[in-house]
């Protein structure tokens, strides 16, 4: 969708929409630190937040550090993160990813874009999460299925990579917003604009949406 006058008038009602409906939302997955955070997003690729928040549970009682993790023993790591799916690949990142904090970075947590994506394990919608999340910075917009989904039924973009949409929702998105609007998408993809059959009935975007890819 090309970022005209036009555009950017029907984007700023979708963003009063989604603020008075998701007035405080934000990351479901729960943590305290910036590297718990990075954890647990890197373990939420392809698990549900509620099952992440459930082994991170035990998991951060455990392991404080990134030095813990870097020194913890892979098949054990294995073991702990099991339930929540890829658990090999995700073990070895989170071990990986740690090491180079502790290597590079004092066992501290990046506040950079290009610095996080350097990381073993973590790509630029990860660093977002983290970024926006932990520390408040706007680095971007974090795009997830939902996100992607409901962007491109809103004609919001007619991409398909997450990186090619998240430079569409950028031009048109004020950067005060990216952070919250983020959250706020993701949670409506969840409630309401689900994959198989969206509650178009009960949308607070429904006026705004041509509901594109949506069967009638």
């Amino acid at each position: 969708m090309p970022a005209t006058a036009e555009a950017k008038r029907r984007v700023k009602k979708i963003l009063e929409a989604l603020r008075k409906e998701y007035p405080d939302a934000r990351t479901a997955l729960r943590f305290s630190t910036p590297l718990e955070l990075l954890v647990a997003t890197i373990l939420s690729a392809q698990c549900t937040d509620e099952r992440v928040n459930q082994v991170t549970e035990k998991l951060f009682k455990k392991y404080r550090t990134a030095e813990d993790y870097a020194r913890a023993r892979l098949s054990t790591l294995e073991r702990e993160i099991q339930s929540t799916g890829f658990f090999r690949n995700k073990a070895k990142a989170i071990k990986s990813c740690c090491k180079a904090l502790v290597e590079k970075y004092g066992g501290e947590v990046p506040r950079d874009m290009d610095e996080l994506v350097k990381l073993p394990g973590v790509g630029r919608k990860t660093a977002n999460v983290v970024l926006g999340s932990a520390f408040g910075i706007a680095s971007g917009i974090v795009v997830d299925t939902h996100v992607a989904r409901v962007s491109r039924r809103l004609g919001l973009t007619d991409q398909k990579d997450p990186v090619k949409i998240e430079k569409d929702l950028m031009e048109l998105v004020p950067r005060r917003e990216w952070v919250a609007f983020g959250h706020r998408m993701i949670l409506h993809g969840r409630r309401v604009c689900n994959a198989r059959r969206p509650k178009c009935e009960a949308c607070c975007l429904a006026r705004w949406c041509p509901r594109i890819g949506v069967a009638a």
